[in-house]
């Protein structure tokens, strides 16, 4: 794959990487115009890491479970990071909280999509939630990454309706493809130089989005 002239994207990854690949493949139709200079996994047996090989992206394997601190371990994946100079790092179900460091490092150029409808439900079983609350929309969030846990300024945000009967796994599904969308769209902008960070605040084109983020709707696509 070549690299010249072009903006570079750095992904990690602790599983099947499914973010990855739909960046993959959007990078294949043109719809972004950058490469993948690597995909970084924390765990050896990671799936995403064979897909990224059989598209000749180069891989790096930084094992967690090898170091006796987090610190330790997110000082040597921010080297691994780093030497491959990303514009852009994109955090693909990637299991790990990362330190205030290795975020502040790649500060305002590290994005990750979390899968509700921010600021409702960080963390963990956001499908359930939703459900458990009798919500009439799920949804998914890409954001810029800082130091709160899924409190970064999102960027954009896609939503699909809860339908009666709904298990998480089906709702799950549903956003999933979601996700597969408004990612690739977000990390265009940032590459394109159309988003930009002022405090809390994402703009977009110069004009700052809502608090939560751009509203995407399919019809765009």
């Amino acid at each position: 794959m070549s690299t010249t002239h072009k903006p570079r994207i750095a992904i990690l990854i602790s599983g099947r990487g499914s973010n990855m690949e739909a960046l993959i493949q959007a990078i294949a139709q043109g719809s972004i115009d950058a490469n993948i200079v690597l995909v970084a996994a924390n765990r050896p047996n990671a799936k995403g890491l064979l897909t990224a090989k059989h598209a000749q992206i180069p891989t790096a394997v930084i094992d967690h479970t090898q170091f006796e601190q987090r610190t330790q371990f997110d000082a040597a994946l921010a080297e691994c990071v780093a030497t491959a100079q990303p514009d852009l790092v994109i955090l693909a179900g990637f299991m790990r909280i990362l330190s205030a460091a290795f975020v502040d490092q790649f500060e305002g150029r590290l994005m990750n999509i979390h899968p509700s409808l921010l600021p409702k439900y960080p963390g963990l079983h956001t499908h359930q939630r939703a459900l458990d609350q009798g919500d009439a929309f799920g949804g998914a969030t890409v954001h810029y990454v800082t130091n709160e846990l899924d409190g970064g300024p999102p960027i954009i945000q896609g939503r699909v309706a809860i339908l009666p009967g709904d298990t998480a796994a089906a709702l799950q599904s549903r956003v999933l493809q979601i996700e597969h969308q408004i990612y690739p769209l977000a990390a265009q902008w940032h590459l394109q130089g159309r988003l930009s960070l002022a405090g809390s605040n994402v703009l977009l084109d110069g004009v700052a989005l809502p608090e939560s983020g751009y509203a995407w709707n399919p019809s765009q696509c």
